[in-house]
């Protein structure tokens, strides 16, 4: 039987999704352990869009098999009861299809960075938002947002230790909301190079601060090479927000 689960999780305590040799403090362990310690059943538990260190997600889905069939909620509850030390939360849980795969059968993934930017230092949201300092001119960061969009040689905007064999990617849509200090960028795509979505961030704040040219960065993604884009965005402003199937 193939289960589907949706999931939430405050990364900051984790090494990220994906099971490391060397280190026991995954999202993916964490979870099949729990799921070991109410089934009795060893599952390998593949998720839609692996996160790294410190990354949250407010819509994460993974799905594994077991050969035992239980109803739903009692997955779901007692998954979260063995996660209760943890902060992840199973929301949802689903039977689907053998052929359903988290990461393959994924249609759009979508993906939040959380910035506060103001002076004065973030007291409630610290750890769970990027704050910048300097004054950001948004409306040339949405300017210089609109040329990511559609099918492009992404290269720039890849982390050095990405294994992707291909940097072409497609961006649907990048939206950027202002509310008071606090500013969204919301991105959605299919799939997605490693730290994209942080390198994105990270140089359209640049932009924000220099309120450099919008048409600038049609030269960052011509050059292809990393070095041509900005800062890498911290982790722990970035979110996992949901994945349609």
């Amino acid at each position: 039987m193939r289960y589907k689960i949706t999931i939430e999780y405050n990364g900051s305590s984790f090494s990220g999704w994906q099971k490391q040799q060397h280190s026991a403090n995954s999202i993916q362990e964490t979870i099949e352990n729990a799921i070991f310690n109410f089934s009795g059943e060893k599952v390998t538990l593949h998720c839609g869009g692996r996160t790294d260190a410190g990354v949250h997600a407010l819509g994460q889905v993974a799905h594994f098999d077991m050969e035992r069939e239980f109803e739903l909620y009692r997955i779901r509850n007692a998954i979260n009861y063995h996660l209760k030390s943890t902060p992840i939360v199973v929301l949802n849980t689903e039977i689907v299809d053998d052929a359903f795969h988290s990461r393959f059968s994924a249609k759009k993934k979508y993906y939040e960075y959380r910035i506060i930017n103001r002076y004065a230092p973030a007291a409630l949201e610290a750890g769970y938002v990027w704050q910048v300092f300097n004054p950001l001119d948004v409306n040339t960061m949405r300017e210089a947002a609109k040329h990511l969009l559609g099918k492009h040689d992404l290269s720039s905007f890849r982390s050095k230790d990405c294994q992707a064999t291909n940097p072409i990617r497609t961006i649907d849509d990048i939206e950027i909301i202002q509310n008071g200090s606090y500013i969204y960028i919301k991105i959605s795509a299919i799939s997605f190079l490693h730290n994209q979505v942080r390198i994105i961030v990270g140089t359209l704040v640049e932009f924000g601060k220099n309120r450099t040219n919008p048409q600038e960065m049609l030269n960052i993604l011509t050059q292809c090479k990393r070095n041509a884009a900005g800062v890498t965005a911290p982790p722990f402003g970035l979110y996992l927000v949901k994945i349609d199937y």
